[in-house]
């Protein structure tokens, strides 16, 4: 007892997540007289698991297009063919944040990658400062549903772990992002254009056909990667090495944005990202193993189902829960603590697996800018240099709308499925 105690002050203290995760785990298996080797082989089984490979080679695929000019290249054709809607620019806004989001995996290298592009771009559009504040610091985190998205391969590899009736596919996981990430887009989207009308002009032609020439090796990306694994042409690994080798060959080798002196560096700083999730992922299938061995699952689902007793209001909570868990835990370590507990009770309830993890993320994607700890909030304080109340202020109403999207995605489970049958 006293040695769960030590941990949970350390916890308290501040003490990385997964260590603690991983003490709990080889305490536990201490204390059942099971090997502590048992941690050691879950770490390997990271090794061993092919799905795997698809988050570094995605993350630094991420990576060296944010450090490319490809973000601008990519503003500028979608404000072309789209600065003529009313709201057309928050619109593009929206969507190069999303596309951005789901490429690096990282909400606040969004803010701080497309904030400078975006944010001057907005006022002079005549967009107000706060809907201009509310909008970046959002839309930061608004991709996470869509592929090559790190959170979805990670709800599924955690998944897999629980020996389920229906493995959880990571093909299936990105199928059912797409209708929700539309969704959330499309209110946002509608939101603006009534909200907010500002002057603006019609590309010429000439002016679309330059933004289309200029983005020229960029627009064969997203078909190719979203084609190939919505198609069901190539699998998740294969389009992570596809999209790697692609992205490295035209921003190093063709047009030349990345020198090369400048590779180690980014590819240091994306793979420190890659070794924390896979460090997550070991000391999460340790804690899964024992939570099992321990039955805690089982004793949470009794626990639940005699105070909820129906589907609905299950759902309800769990929204209410994954809310605050989004304020105060980054999603990666939220995923892999909660999920082995809360997976199981959700099946109890007839929720599909894969809804069920639609609705994980998409409740943690808000969480990123709720007060209090949404680091959101802080990053684009720091960044734009404006007071953290003010941030909140701007984000209230684009929260309400995100929230009626969870909503809907939480009661209308077609939107998660449809596309898996």
């Amino acid at each position: 007892m006293i040695l769960w105690i030590v941990l949970i002050l350390l916890l308290l203290a501040g003490a990385p997540l997964f260590t603690i995760m991983l003490a709990c785990a080889m305490l536990g298996f201490y204390q059942n007289d099971i090997h502590l080797s048992a941690v050691a082989i879950e770490f390997y089984r990271v090794a061993d698991m092919q799905v795997l490979i698809a988050i570094p080679l995605f993350t630094i695929s991420g990576y060296i297009l944010g450090y490319s000019r490809s973000p601008q290249r990519l503003v500028e054709l979608t404000e072309a063919l789209l600065g003529w809607v009313p709201g057309g620019l928050a619109i593009v806004s929206l969507i190069a944040c999303a596309l951005f989001t789901a490429f690096t995996g990282a909400s606040g290298v969004t803010i701080v990658a497309m904030g400078a592009l975006l944010f001057p771009a907005l006022k002079h559009a005549g967009y107000p400062e706060r809907f201009n504040l509310g909008l970046i610091t959002t839309s930061g985190s608004l991709g996470l549903l869509f592929v090559p998205s790190l959170p979805i391969i990670l709800y599924g590899v955690v998944a897999q772990q629980m020996s389920l009736p229906e493995p959880v596919q990571i093909d299936d996981m990105f199928l059912a992002g797409l209708l929700p990430g539309l969704l959330m887009i499309v209110l946002l989207s509608i939101w603006s254009a009534l909200q907010y009308r500002p002057v603006f002009t019609e590309a010429s032609g000439k002016t679309v056909w330059a933004t289309i020439k200029a983005a020229a090796w960029e627009i064969p990306l997203p078909v190719v990667v979203l084609g190939g694994i919505y198609g069901g042409w190539i699998a998740v690994s294969e389009a992570a090495a596809i999209t790697a080798l692609y992205v490295l060959i035209v921003e190093v080798g063709i047009r030349r944005e990345i020198a090369l002196k400048d590779l180690p560096r980014i590819v240091r700083e994306s793979m420190m990202m890659v070794g924390g999730i896979m460090v997550i992922i070991g000391a999460s299938m340790a804690s899964t193993n024992y939570m099992i061995d321990a039955e805690i699952p089982s004793r949470l689902f009794e626990f639940v189902t005699s105070h909820v007793h129906t589907r609905w209001t299950f759902l309800l909570l769990l929204n209410v829960f994954l809310l605050l868990l989004g304020m105060i835990l980054d999603i990666f370590p939220a995923i892999v603590l909660m999920v082995p507990l809360l997976l199981p009770v959700g099946l109890a309830y007839g929720v599909h697996p894969v809804h069920l993890g639609i609705i994980f993320l998409a409740n943690l994607q808000i969480g990123y800018f709720m007060p209090p700890a949404g680091i959101n909030l802080f990053i684009s304080s720091y960044y734009f240099d404006k007071p953290i109340l003010e941030i909140c202020r701007a984000c209230i109403p684009f929260f309400f709308i995100l929230l009626l999207s969870v909503l809907i995605i939480t009661y209308v489970p077609w939107l998660s499925l449809a596309l898996l049958n």
